[in-house]
């Protein structure tokens, strides 16, 4: 190491008491987080890319400084998914310090790996205060029994108003509208249903027909549209 001449012409002074670092809550308990492997916790973050045309949700559980799972959900840029398909690859098994470091090819999944890092670093992962944290598998129980992300799309004018395309139950198949043509209700089918029905065998008519539900005063409506045709 090499020390200037203003540095190696200053005379010593000896520094007094060392606290060490902060604490930082972790699983239940409180550690003093000096390396890599004193890093644990279940967290999520959002990240996005340069132009904004896409964002990813990155879920990490990370056990002892390595991540031992990953939950990688995208939306917008339809290279995203592509992208986060080799990201699920790259990042599990590795410390977060190489994770951080990792090309993860997208810039959206990189901005999340970077607001993750962050919030694990400082302690204010979801299981901060969970004994023991939480158990590999937690991320994919965020998906639930049909493992599909929950999504939403909507779309609307000014001239024609709002069309409901896509929401956290599902895919939208007709708007609800009272004597108003105001939205009192949805008919819906659960993708992630209808598929499994589907694998195991069901005709994909039934399959349709027992992932149909409603929400709202659907039954009530004096008006039904297809929010993609009408």
């Amino acid at each position: 190491m090499k020390y200037s001449t203003e540095v190696e012409n200053m005379c010593t002074v000896k520094c007094g008491a060392q606290h060490g670092c902060a604490p930082i809550p972790e699983e239940g308990k409180w550690v003093y987080a000096k390396e890599i492997k004193d890093i644990s916790g279940l967290t999520h973050g959002i990240g996005w890319c340069a132009p904004q045309q896409g964002a990813c949700k990155l879920t990490l559980n990370i056990k002892n400084g390595i991540i031992e799972e990953a939950l990688i959900e995208t939306i917008g840029c339809s290279g995203m998914t592509h992208s986060a398909a080799m990201a699920s690859e790259a990042i599990v098994g590795r410390t977060v310090l190489e994770a951080i470091n990792t090309d993860l090819v997208c810039d959206a999944i990189n901005t999340a790996m970077r607001e993750l890092f962050l919030q694990i670093c400082y302690g204010r992962s979801q299981s901060a205060f969970s004994e023991d944290g939480l158990v590999v598998g937690a991320g994919l129980e965020d998906l639930g029994k049909g493992t599909c992300s929950q999504v939403g799309t909507a779309y609307a004018t000014r001239a024609k108003g709002p069309r409901y395309l896509n929401l956290a139950e599902g895919y939208i198949l007709r708007q609800a509208l009272d004597a108003n043509d105001e939205i009192i209700g949805y008919e819906y089918v659960n993708m992630g249903v209808f598929m499994e029905n589907v694998k195991k065998g069901v005709d994909p008519k039934e399959a349709l027909e027992k992932a149909k539900k409603t929400y709202g005063r659907f039954a009530d409506a004096v008006k039904y549209i297809d929010p993609r045709k009408e």
